[in-house]
């Protein structure tokens, strides 16, 4: 069958390519979709159609997507886990190395100086030493947080001559293969902050990463460190960082996410959410996510979801079910049990499941008739549930 995409924002050509034209209609006004394409848009008080099977977000965060709502429907929430990680990488360098040479200050001197003066020559000569920088090489880096972006960042430190220390309790198997033998564990993240020159943040915004950056945690920080966040605002406690900017504890903060409070201090340097601004990381995300909705659409398959489990069955044929129902005892059994009933014998099956969530796929030989499906949707728990068949 056809699928009908709605797109919130320009979507990458790239990602839209994904999605052949002969099974999809991409729509920027449907009223009935089956999908949501997403990059910024703010869908929190959004009226979703009870039509929407996914939605996508072209890029990482989700913070603009109602995450625990969908979950509650059954509705899985795709994302694109590093496809962007090369473009926040650079510009994290590049945030470094522009606080470690005070560059924009240097600039913003010259820009001043009147380029008819007899002694422009003596006036840059004189005033470079306000401007005195450090190098990298040798210096220390605290890496908090190391997924995709974290372990992009620290292994180009340590080919840059750093020391690079990390920091992250709960580090997939996949990154600390990723991960450079070079990066150094922290104990803690006190112990990061105390040990540390240049310390950076790529941890998600949730409860318990909300104001982490706070006078506390500063108070571990070497005297002149910088600070970077290319993470999210939320992160930090900008009263916090602004008392420390002023008392000379912090040299510089470097942040993506310029706020009122300390958008003009002389110690910040912000810039305009431009960590995945590449032509490169855009079309990278959207053909992530446009990849992960079309597995999930046609096969019932999940990757890269942040509220569903991973579950990848192969369909090599017959005709598929698939249930996401709340994670509870006897579920599968009852499943089972119902496609027993029809007679129908269970070619293979898979479940997962995800904090309070769970998703089933049972592959049979013969089609699961309107008994069947009608039975397995009537059990307790039972979010959503599809039949699927190969090219169907």
């Amino acid at each position: 069958m056809p699928f009908t995409i709605l797109t919130l924002n320009e979507i990458s050509p790239a990602g839209l390519a994904r999605l052949p034209a002969d099974r999809y209609t991409v729509d920027r006004s449907a009223t009935h979709p089956d999908a949501i394409l997403v990059r910024s848009a703010d869908m929190t008080t959004m009226d979703i159609p009870e039509s929407v099977l996914a939605v996508g977000r072209a890029g990482v965060g989700v913070n603009n997507i109602p995450v625990a709502a969908l979950s509650r429907r059954g509705v899985p929430v795709f994302y694109a886990p590093g496809a962007n990680a090369n473009a926040v990488k650079e510009l994290v360098i590049a945030g470094m190395l522009m606080s470690a040479r005070r560059i924009l200050p240097a600039w913003e001197f010259v820009r001043g100086l009147d380029a008819s003066s007899p002694s422009l020559a003596e006036e840059v000569e004189t005033a470079k030493k306000r401007f005195v920088g450090f190098e990298l090489p040798g210096k220390t880096l605290g890496v908090v947080g190391l997924g995709a972006v974290g372990v992009e960042v620290a292994n180009a430190a340590l080919a840059l001559g750093m020391r690079v220390i990390g920091f992250d309790p709960a580090i997939s198997v996949t990154r600390a293969w990723q991960l450079s033998a070079g990066v150094q564990q922290a104990a803690s993240l006190n112990t990061l902050c105390a040990d540390a020159d240049v310390v950076t943040l790529h941890v998600p915004l949730m409860e318990s990463t909300k104001g982490m950056v706070d006078e506390r945690l500063l108070a571990w920080m070497r005297r002149g460190a910088v600070l970077l966040n290319f993470a999210r605002e939320g992160i930090v406690d900008e009263s916090a960082v602004a008392a420390a900017l002023d008392r000379g504890d912090l040299q510089a903060y470097v942040t993506d996410f310029p706020t009122g409070a300390l958008k003009d201090h002389s110690g910040v340097i912000a810039l305009p959410h431009l960590g995945a601004s590449t032509a490169e990381a855009e079309e990278n995300s959207a053909a992530m996510v446009a990849d992960s909705l079309r597995a999930y659409l046609e096969e019932g398959v999940v990757r890269h979801s942040v509220n569903f489990p991973d579950a990848n069955l192969p369909f090599g044929g017959g005709v598929r079910m698939v249930v996401a129902n709340s994670n509870v005892p006897g579920m599968v059994s009852q499943i089972s049990q119902e496609v027993a009933n029809a007679g129908l014998n269970i070619r293979e099956m898979l479940n997962a499941s995800r904090g309070d969530l769970a998703y089933t796929i049972v592959d049979v030989d013969g089609p699961f008739g309107e008994g069947v499906f009608a039975g397995v949707c009537s059990i307790e728990g039972v979010l959503t549930a599809r039949v699927l068949t190969p090219g169907g």
